[in-house]
């Protein structure tokens, strides 16, 4: 679908610079022919007497504004159409339902083009939303609670990307998550970790299988109260610009953090001591995704955005992986206390990142091949195994 909307904006992009292309060919060759027109009748009519200089000059300037004229409003009424059809986008995303087909697992919800009789003998109008299945969605409360008392489980996960839906990225996958504990996932470059971080954070939705927690399959979780619940801290930490302060708070409601909670939430993140040192403090703007910010300073802000959250479900992609020595430390030390008490799923290349962790999955072709702790994993001299004696985590 996305191939063919792709092709369909290629293909009206050309026509349209053709058609200006065209316009404005035309445009000049229009006023080209009148001037020299005009220049042969009327410079005869100025040599026989029959017209004045002045005259000419005038129907010269006349033909001048007029071309020019026709062509502005040419390009005008070409804006007008784009700023309609703008226009037409915009209000169907505002008119939209506020449903999406994806926060409920197995549950019928329909936009009813026409009247129909449910089983009930309930008539829906035309164009209203049938939502007589929506109770099943679990309250924002409930999936807090089993995201903090239970496992998540990636059952028999099969997934594969919309546009390249003839390539298996994941097959069968099925991995434990243990609640309170940290799991590693490492594998080469390409084996499906990423997606399992995209999967979990609900980007995507398997194309088979499922994933649970505490037993409970989380579509039946409203995606925006699924988002509470898990926090994602990646190589490359999304940073606004806007303060400091605003970029540790984003997410959470203005009237619910306070500054002292995000000063809090700064020292435990070891970023209290760097953001006191700038000109500003906290209300220093950092730049467009952070630019004035080092890479560990991001990752710290972005740590410290998570302590304040303060979601069950931690993710961490990479999280330290493009951080010099000095800033992987300080930054370690904020990744093990946010990691404490939470259910935790860490992402690396670097052994020193995961090998503390209560379990470690090798993930490769889209499976889980090996699960055990560091020590096993070495005993057992499999796949773990040759990954350690190359001091890497993932081969580029």
């Amino acid at each position: 679908m996305f191939d063919n909307l792709a092709l369909s904006f290629q293909n009206s992009g050309t026509k349209l610079g053709v058609l200006k292309a065209a316009n404005e060919s035309l445009t000049r060759v229009v006023v080209y022919v009148s001037l020299m027109a005009l220049y042969i009748l009327g410079g005869s009519k100025v040599s026989a007497g029959k017209l004045s200089i002045g005259t000419m000059a005038s129907f010269i300037g006349y033909t001048f504004t007029l071309t020019f004229a026709v062509q502005g409003a040419v390009n005008t009424l070409g804006d007008l159409r784009g700023t309609f059809a703008s226009i037409e986008r915009i209000n169907s995303v505002l008119s939209a339902k506020d449903i999406d087909d994806s926060l409920a697992y197995g549950l019928a919800k329909e936009l009813d083009n026409k009247e129909t009789e449910d089983s009930n003998g309930r008539v829906h109008e035309k164009g209203t939303v049938n939502t007589r299945y929506m109770s099943a969605l679990k309250s924002s409360s409930s999936c807090s609670d089993l995201a903090w008392s239970g496992d998540i489980h990636l059952e028999d996960v099969h997934f594969s990307y919309p546009l390249r839906s003839d390539v298996d990225v994941l097959n069968g996958l099925d991995l434990v998550i243990e609640c309170g504990k940290v799991t590693a996932l490492v594998g080469s470059s390409g084996a499906g970790k990423s997606t399992v971080v995209q999967l979990l954070a609900r980007y995507y939705e398997p194309t088979q299988g499922r994933i649970t927690v505490a037993g409970e399959d989380i579509r039946v979780f409203d995606k925006r109260e699924w988002s509470q619940i898990v926090s994602l801290v990646n190589q490359d930490p999304v940073l606004f610009s806007a303060s400091v302060g605003e970029n540790i708070a984003y997410g959470l409601p203005d009237d619910v953090v306070s500054k002292d909670e995000i000063i809090k939430a700064a020292k435990a993140a070891n970023a209290h001591e760097f953001i006191i040192s700038l000109p500003q403090g906290y209300d220093t703007l950092v730049g467009e995704r952070g630019s004035l910010l080092s890479g560990g300073q991001r990752q710290r802000i972005a740590i410290a955005r998570a302590l304040l959250k303060n979601a069950p479900f931690l993710i961490l992609d990479e999280a330290t992986s493009a951080l010099d020595t000095t800033s992987e430390r300080l930054v370690q030390e904020a990744l093990d206390l946010l990691m404490k008490g939470r259910t935790s799923l860490v992402i690396a290349h670097r052994l020193s990142t995961v090998q503390n962790a209560h379990r470690i999955a090798v993930c490769s072709d889209g499976k889980i091949m090996e699960l055990g702790t560091h020590a096993e994993l070495v005993a057992k001299g499999g796949s773990y195994a040759a990954l350690v004696g190359t001091q890497r985590l993932a081969f580029e």
